[in-house]
């Protein structure tokens, strides 16, 4: 017979169940945009790309929106939403820009110092935040790793302006001074937090989306 005083014991819930989270829905979401995009770039349709990498960032804030306006969600829940973010993070703001240098360089080794750079100032960037988490003035420490595609897709309308040879120089300088900025001890606010932000980066999205879909069709 059981003890009606007898605690029920705990089930841990099967891997594949948190994919019904909405958050890591969004998460993954990004995810698949991001795959497109280091497809895109391997095969140098480069405003492609460029779009994959503006849409990774509209779900990865749409994850942390989201998550926060969710009712009922476990501590289970939130940890490996975080977790997933973090491992998605770095293949959206590390691994993608990183061959998206080496493929705009042809696959040069030369460049491969700088893409190394990218994604090792990336892996640190999110182990520090991993382990230490906001500053004390709810900030982050560093210049957060969702910037780099934002800025990076911005740089990149120079393309067709300049001439290939200075737009080389600024695409890979601009990409060293935000790994150096990813790693250093400025303070800066976590956007992604501010509802306002993120109705100013999903118009930002869409002008994005419209002037790189036009200069694909044109």
């Amino acid at each position: 017979m059981i003890s009606n005083n007898e605690e029920p014991q705990y089930v841990q819930p099967s891997i594949i169940s948190f994919v019904k989270d909405l958050p890591n829905v969004c998460s993954l979401a990004g995810l698949a945009c991001t795959i497109l995009a280091i497809y895109f770039s391997i095969l140098g349709v480069f405003y492609a790309a460029m779009i994959g990498m503006i849409w990774a960032v509209a779900f990865d804030w749409a994850d942390g929106l989201v998550a926060r306006r969710m009712k009922g969600r476990t501590g289970s829940d939130r940890i490996f939403g975080g977790q997933l973010d973090l491992v998605i993070d770095i293949v959206s703001y590390g691994v993608t820009p990183a061959v998206l240098l080496l493929s705009f360089g042809v696959f040069d080794p030369i460049f491969l110092p700088v893409a190394f750079i990218v994604l090792a100032a990336s892996a640190i960037r999110l182990s520090y935040f991993s382990t230490f988490g906001l500053s004390d003035e709810s900030k982050y420490t560093g210049l957060a790793l969702d910037n780099n595609n934002i800025i990076l897709v911005s740089i990149f309308l120079l393309e067709s302006i300049l001439p290939i040879g200075i737009f080389s120089v600024v695409l890979y300088a601009s990409a060293l001074g935000l790994a150096a900025l990813n790693v250093s001890e400025i303070k800066t606010p976590k956007l992604s937090g501010n509802p306002r932000n993120v109705v100013l980066l999903a118009c930002y999205t869409l002008g994005i989306t419209a002037i790189y879909t036009w200069k694909i069709l044109s």
